[in-house]
């Protein structure tokens, strides 16, 4: 996962970074229950259900560039098959692309799990 990541970043990065993928995860939790509610044939709920499993991979931050490029897939998806208007999937899209593109950021399931690690090593004392 490190390969695929750029960084952890911390501190207020670190806050903005969860901020988007919250509010990307949120907007793809909302989406995808609104979709499966639909009583669309079984293809279409197939997609709800990845619209939703997606957008809680995103929130929790586990998974981060493949989940961000999945939802500019589903953003293309919303254009193309629902024929939305554009905006709302643009925004979408850029957030879940720049998301996967910077990283997920500190407060993250892959930064817990894939991020750096802090090596303390004692110095000895210098032979006399």
């Amino acid at each position: 996962m490190r390969r695929l990541v750029s960084n952890f970043a911390g501190g207020w990065p670190a806050l903005g970074l969860l901020l988007i993928r919250v509010a990307a995860g949120a907007a793809l939790l909302v989406d995808g229950r609104e979709r499966l509610y639909s009583g669309q044939h079984l293809g279409l709920l197939a997609l709800a259900v990845i619209t939703i499993a997606d957008g809680v991979i995103l929130i929790i931050g586990s998974w981060t560039p493949l989940a961000g490029v999945l939802a500019l897939g589903l953003s293309i998806c919303d254009v193309l098959i629902y024929r939305q208007g554009p905006c709302p999937a643009i925004l979408l899209a850029s957030m879940g692309l720049g998301v996967a593109l910077v990283g997920p950021g500190a407060f993250s399931v892959d930064a817990w799990l894939f991020g750096l690690k802090r090596i303390d090593i004692e110095r000895l004392p210098p032979d006399r």
